[in-house]
Protein backbone atom coordinates (compact mmCIF):
# COMPACT_ATOMS: atom_id res chain seq x y z
CA UNK A 1 0.00 0.00 0.00
CA UNK A 2 1.27 3.29 -1.05
CA UNK A 3 2.00 6.30 0.94
CA UNK A 4 -1.40 7.98 0.18
CA UNK A 5 -3.54 5.11 -0.03
CA UNK A 6 -2.17 4.15 3.81
CA UNK A 7 -3.36 7.92 4.51
CA UNK A 8 -6.67 8.19 2.95
CA UNK A 9 -7.44 4.09 3.76
CA UNK A 10 -5.62 2.95 7.04
CA UNK A 11 -6.24 -0.76 8.09
CA UNK A 12 -9.55 -1.18 9.29
CA UNK A 13 -9.11 -3.15 12.33
CA UNK A 14 -11.73 -4.22 14.69
CA UNK A 15 -15.19 -2.39 15.68
CA UNK A 16 -14.35 -0.02 18.48
CA UNK A 17 -14.52 3.33 19.82
CA UNK A 18 -12.98 4.64 16.13
CA UNK A 19 -15.83 3.93 14.10
CA UNK A 20 -18.73 4.62 16.63
CA UNK A 21 -16.90 8.08 17.46
CA UNK A 22 -18.48 11.73 16.01
CA UNK A 23 -16.24 14.82 14.84
CA UNK A 24 -15.91 17.62 17.29
CA UNK A 25 -18.02 19.81 16.12
CA UNK A 26 -21.53 19.43 13.95
CA UNK A 27 -22.35 22.21 11.39
CA UNK A 28 -25.51 23.11 10.50
CA UNK A 29 -25.76 22.39 6.01
CA UNK A 30 -27.04 25.43 4.45
CA UNK A 31 -30.31 24.04 1.91
CA UNK A 32 -28.38 22.10 -0.96
CA UNK A 33 -24.62 22.70 0.08
CA UNK A 34 -22.43 19.68 0.34
CA UNK A 35 -19.03 21.27 0.68
CA UNK A 36 -18.38 24.71 2.55
CA UNK A 37 -15.18 26.29 2.68
CA UNK A 38 -14.90 29.58 5.02
CA UNK A 39 -11.81 32.11 5.47
CA UNK A 40 -9.37 29.21 4.59
CA UNK A 41 -5.93 30.25 5.11
CA UNK A 42 -2.90 28.15 4.40
CA UNK A 43 0.99 29.91 5.23
CA UNK A 44 3.79 27.44 5.10
CA UNK A 45 7.02 28.58 6.95
CA UNK A 46 10.59 27.91 4.40
CA UNK A 47 13.37 28.72 6.13
CA UNK A 48 12.65 32.08 7.67
CA UNK A 49 10.13 33.24 5.10
CA UNK A 50 6.36 32.83 4.64
CA UNK A 51 4.83 31.40 1.80
CA UNK A 52 0.92 32.08 1.50
CA UNK A 53 -0.35 29.57 -0.49
CA UNK A 54 -4.26 30.08 0.25
CA UNK A 55 -4.93 33.81 0.99
CA UNK A 56 -8.72 33.80 2.59
CA UNK A 57 -10.72 31.99 0.39
CA UNK A 58 -14.23 30.98 1.03
CA UNK A 59 -16.48 28.36 -1.18
CA UNK A 60 -19.59 26.68 -1.14
CA UNK A 61 -20.59 23.60 -3.46
CA UNK A 62 -23.88 22.12 -4.05
CA UNK A 63 -24.88 18.52 -3.91
CA UNK A 64 -24.25 16.65 -7.34
CA UNK A 65 -22.88 19.86 -8.58
CA UNK A 66 -19.44 19.12 -11.08
CA UNK A 67 -17.01 22.03 -9.82
CA UNK A 68 -13.57 22.49 -11.42
CA UNK A 69 -10.93 24.46 -9.36
CA UNK A 70 -8.59 25.62 -12.12
CA UNK A 71 -5.37 27.12 -12.00
CA UNK A 72 -1.78 27.29 -13.12
CA UNK A 73 0.57 25.12 -10.90
CA UNK A 74 1.34 27.36 -7.88
CA UNK A 75 -1.86 29.41 -7.93
CA UNK A 76 -2.86 27.03 -4.67
CA UNK A 77 -5.07 24.37 -6.03
CA UNK A 78 -3.47 21.48 -5.11
CA UNK A 79 -3.21 22.55 -1.34
CA UNK A 80 -6.93 24.10 -1.60
CA UNK A 81 -8.05 20.37 -2.86
CA UNK A 82 -5.74 18.50 0.03
CA UNK A 83 -7.32 20.45 2.93
CA UNK A 84 -11.14 19.89 1.39
CA UNK A 85 -9.96 16.19 1.64
CA UNK A 86 -8.91 16.98 4.57
CA UNK A 87 -5.04 15.67 4.20
CA UNK A 88 -3.92 18.57 5.50
CA UNK A 89 -4.65 21.14 8.05
CA UNK A 90 -5.47 24.91 7.25
CA UNK A 91 -3.41 27.83 9.08
CA UNK A 92 -6.78 29.37 9.79
CA UNK A 93 -10.61 29.02 8.49
CA UNK A 94 -13.26 25.91 8.62
CA UNK A 95 -13.98 23.10 5.83
CA UNK A 96 -17.56 21.49 6.55
CA UNK A 97 -18.90 18.37 4.87
CA UNK A 98 -22.26 17.34 4.58
CA UNK A 99 -22.65 19.53 8.30
CA UNK A 100 -19.41 17.81 9.49
CA UNK A 101 -16.31 20.53 10.18
CA UNK A 102 -13.32 18.48 8.91
CA UNK A 103 -10.81 21.15 9.75
CA UNK A 104 -11.63 19.98 13.67
CA UNK A 105 -11.24 16.37 13.31
CA UNK A 106 -8.62 14.39 14.87
CA UNK A 107 -6.48 11.91 12.32
CA UNK A 108 -8.61 8.86 12.84
CA UNK A 109 -11.84 10.62 12.77
CA UNK A 110 -10.69 11.55 9.61
CA UNK A 111 -9.86 8.20 8.45
CA UNK A 112 -13.05 7.17 9.27
CA UNK A 113 -14.83 9.74 7.75
CA UNK A 114 -12.84 9.62 4.32
CA UNK A 115 -13.84 5.86 3.91
CA UNK A 116 -17.74 7.17 4.20
CA UNK A 117 -17.82 10.44 2.26
CA UNK A 118 -14.62 10.97 -0.13
CA UNK A 119 -13.81 9.48 -3.11
CA UNK A 120 -10.28 10.03 -5.11
CA UNK A 121 -8.85 9.84 -8.73
CA UNK A 122 -5.52 10.20 -8.69
CA UNK A 123 -3.07 11.11 -11.76
CA UNK A 124 -0.94 8.62 -11.27
CA UNK A 125 -3.95 5.95 -10.65
CA UNK A 126 -2.49 5.03 -7.15
CA UNK A 127 -3.50 1.37 -7.93
CA UNK A 128 -2.28 -1.74 -5.86
CA UNK A 129 0.32 -3.23 -8.12
CA UNK A 130 0.02 -6.83 -6.79
CA UNK A 131 -3.76 -6.81 -6.92
CA UNK A 132 -6.15 -7.35 -9.59
CA UNK A 133 -8.62 -4.72 -11.38
CA UNK A 134 -11.71 -6.22 -9.23
CA UNK A 135 -9.50 -5.94 -6.33
CA UNK A 136 -8.23 -2.49 -6.81
CA UNK A 137 -12.18 -1.56 -6.97
CA UNK A 138 -13.20 -3.79 -4.11
CA UNK A 139 -11.10 -1.65 -1.74
CA UNK A 140 -13.17 0.77 -0.38
CA UNK A 141 -15.74 -1.90 0.62
CA UNK A 142 -13.23 -3.84 2.64
CA UNK A 143 -13.12 -0.88 4.91
CA UNK A 144 -16.83 -0.44 5.31
CA UNK A 145 -16.93 -4.10 6.38
CA UNK A 146 -18.97 -5.41 3.26
CA UNK A 147 -18.94 -8.99 3.11
CA UNK A 148 -16.50 -10.50 0.11
CA UNK A 149 -19.30 -11.25 -1.87
CA UNK A 150 -21.05 -8.43 -2.21
CA UNK A 151 -17.90 -6.43 -2.69
CA UNK A 152 -16.96 -8.76 -5.69
CA UNK A 153 -20.28 -8.66 -7.50
CA UNK A 154 -20.42 -4.78 -6.85
CA UNK A 155 -17.00 -3.97 -8.11
CA UNK A 156 -17.51 -6.39 -11.16
CA UNK A 157 -20.89 -4.26 -12.06
CA UNK A 158 -18.70 -1.47 -11.90
CA UNK A 159 -15.84 -2.44 -14.04
CA UNK A 160 -18.42 -3.84 -16.33
CA UNK A 161 -20.07 -0.14 -16.20
CA UNK A 162 -16.11 1.18 -16.90
CA UNK A 163 -16.14 -1.40 -20.25
CA UNK A 164 -13.79 -3.84 -18.12
CA UNK A 165 -15.66 -6.70 -18.29
CA UNK A 166 -12.87 -8.44 -19.81
CA UNK A 167 -9.71 -6.76 -17.67
CA UNK A 168 -11.34 -7.98 -13.96
CA UNK A 169 -8.25 -10.33 -13.55
CA UNK A 170 -5.51 -8.13 -14.97
CA UNK A 171 -2.99 -6.23 -12.62
CA UNK A 172 -1.98 -2.96 -13.02
CA UNK A 173 1.31 -3.24 -15.18
CA UNK A 174 -1.00 -5.53 -17.45
CA UNK A 175 -3.17 -2.52 -18.31
CA UNK A 176 -2.83 0.59 -20.24
CA UNK A 177 -3.05 4.16 -19.06
CA UNK A 178 -6.65 4.51 -20.17
CA UNK A 179 -7.57 1.07 -18.11
CA UNK A 180 -5.72 1.89 -14.94
CA UNK A 181 -7.55 4.99 -14.83
CA UNK A 182 -10.96 3.68 -15.74
CA UNK A 183 -10.36 1.23 -12.67
CA UNK A 184 -9.52 4.08 -10.59
CA UNK A 185 -12.63 5.63 -11.75
CA UNK A 186 -14.42 2.25 -10.33
CA UNK A 187 -12.64 2.60 -7.31
CA UNK A 188 -13.80 5.93 -6.42
CA UNK A 189 -17.87 5.79 -7.41
CA UNK A 190 -18.43 2.71 -5.48
CA UNK A 191 -19.12 3.03 -2.46
CA UNK A 192 -21.57 5.99 -3.46
CA UNK A 193 -19.26 8.54 -2.11
CA UNK A 194 -21.46 11.75 -1.71
CA UNK A 195 -18.07 14.02 -2.56
CA UNK A 196 -15.16 12.70 -5.28
CA UNK A 197 -12.65 14.45 -5.59
CA UNK A 198 -10.46 13.86 -8.96
CA UNK A 199 -6.53 15.78 -8.94
CA UNK A 200 -5.17 16.40 -12.17
CA UNK A 201 -6.82 12.84 -13.29
CA UNK A 202 -6.19 12.96 -17.15
CA UNK A 203 -2.66 14.16 -16.64
CA UNK A 204 -0.77 11.48 -17.81
CA UNK A 205 -2.97 10.22 -20.70
CA UNK A 206 -3.56 11.11 -24.52
CA UNK A 207 -5.96 13.70 -25.66
CA UNK A 208 -8.55 10.52 -27.07
CA UNK A 209 -8.48 8.70 -23.96
CA UNK A 210 -9.07 11.40 -22.61
CA UNK A 211 -12.45 12.54 -23.71
CA UNK A 212 -13.66 9.10 -23.17
CA UNK A 213 -11.75 9.42 -19.38
CA UNK A 214 -13.77 12.75 -18.76
CA UNK A 215 -17.21 11.89 -20.11
CA UNK A 216 -17.12 8.67 -17.85
CA UNK A 217 -16.17 10.47 -14.68
CA UNK A 218 -18.87 13.19 -15.13
CA UNK A 219 -21.73 10.37 -16.41
CA UNK A 220 -20.71 8.17 -13.07
CA UNK A 221 -21.31 11.53 -10.84
CA UNK A 222 -24.70 12.32 -12.39
CA UNK A 223 -26.08 8.78 -12.42
CA UNK A 224 -25.08 8.74 -8.78
CA UNK A 225 -25.87 12.61 -7.73
CA UNK A 226 -22.44 13.26 -6.37
CA UNK A 227 -20.08 16.34 -5.81
CA UNK A 228 -17.27 16.20 -7.95
CA UNK A 229 -14.46 18.49 -7.64
CA UNK A 230 -11.96 18.25 -10.34
CA UNK A 231 -8.48 20.32 -9.95
CA UNK A 232 -6.41 21.03 -12.80
CA UNK A 233 -4.95 23.37 -14.83
CA UNK A 234 -6.18 22.44 -17.87
CA UNK A 235 -8.78 24.84 -19.36
CA UNK A 236 -10.42 21.90 -21.74
CA UNK A 237 -10.83 19.64 -19.01
CA UNK A 238 -12.66 22.53 -17.36
CA UNK A 239 -15.46 22.46 -19.92
CA UNK A 240 -16.90 19.30 -18.56
CA UNK A 241 -17.99 20.90 -15.37
CA UNK A 242 -21.08 23.22 -14.46
CA UNK A 243 -18.76 25.43 -12.33
CA UNK A 244 -15.45 26.60 -12.89
CA UNK A 245 -13.64 28.50 -10.03
CA UNK A 246 -10.39 30.28 -11.22
CA UNK A 247 -7.32 30.67 -8.74
CA UNK A 248 -4.16 32.72 -8.66
CA UNK A 249 -2.12 33.39 -6.38
CA UNK A 250 -3.76 31.35 -3.94
CA UNK A 251 -7.17 33.98 -4.27
CA UNK A 252 -10.48 33.25 -6.48
CA UNK A 253 -10.37 35.56 -9.18
CA UNK A 254 -13.56 34.34 -10.92
CA UNK A 255 -16.47 31.95 -9.97
CA UNK A 256 -18.99 31.33 -12.64
CA UNK A 257 -20.85 28.80 -14.50
CA UNK A 258 -20.72 26.51 -17.19
CA UNK A 259 -22.92 24.56 -19.94
CA UNK A 260 -20.65 21.01 -19.40
CA UNK A 261 -19.87 19.67 -22.99
CA UNK A 262 -21.52 16.08 -21.48
CA UNK A 263 -24.95 16.51 -22.25
CA UNK A 264 -27.36 15.69 -19.20
CA UNK A 265 -29.35 12.80 -19.73
CA UNK A 266 -32.51 11.68 -17.49
CA UNK A 267 -30.73 10.68 -14.33
CA UNK A 268 -31.11 6.61 -13.04
CA UNK A 269 -32.79 5.21 -10.19
CA UNK A 270 -30.11 3.31 -8.59
CA UNK A 271 -30.63 0.60 -5.65
CA UNK A 272 -28.72 0.53 -2.59
CA UNK A 273 -27.96 -2.62 -1.39
CA UNK A 274 -29.36 -4.11 1.67
CA UNK A 275 -28.62 -6.73 4.23
CA UNK A 276 -32.41 -7.54 4.08
CA UNK A 277 -32.05 -8.27 0.45
CA UNK A 278 -29.30 -10.36 1.05
CA UNK A 279 -31.16 -12.47 3.74
CA UNK A 280 -33.88 -13.22 1.77
CA UNK A 281 -32.17 -16.10 -0.02
CA UNK A 282 -31.41 -18.50 2.41
CA UNK A 283 -35.02 -19.03 2.82
CA UNK A 284 -35.48 -19.40 -1.04
CA UNK A 285 -32.94 -22.54 -0.93
CA UNK A 286 -34.14 -24.01 2.21
CA UNK A 287 -37.74 -23.94 0.01
CA UNK A 288 -36.32 -25.44 -3.01
CA UNK A 289 -34.84 -28.07 -0.56
CA UNK A 290 -38.06 -29.22 1.21
CA UNK A 291 -39.60 -29.47 -2.66
CA UNK A 292 -36.39 -32.07 -3.45
CA UNK A 293 -36.98 -33.78 -0.55
CA UNK A 294 -40.71 -34.15 -1.46
CA UNK A 295 -40.21 -35.36 -4.71
CA UNK A 296 -37.35 -37.76 -3.67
Amino acid sequence: MTAVEERLHPSPGPPGKDSARRPKKAVAADDGVILQVRGLRKVYEVEDEKVVALGKISLQIKKGEICCILGTSGSGKSTLLNIMAGLEKPTRGHVIIAGREVTAMSEKELAVFRRQNIGFIFQSYNLMPQDTALENVAMPLVFKGVPKKEREARAKKMLARVGLKGRMKHRPSQMSGGQQQRVGIARAFISQPPVVFADEPTGNLDSHTTTEVMEMIVRMARRYHETLIIVTHDGDIARYADRIVRLVDGAIVSDTENVSVVPREEPETVEQPTQTQSKRKKPLADSKQGQNQTKG
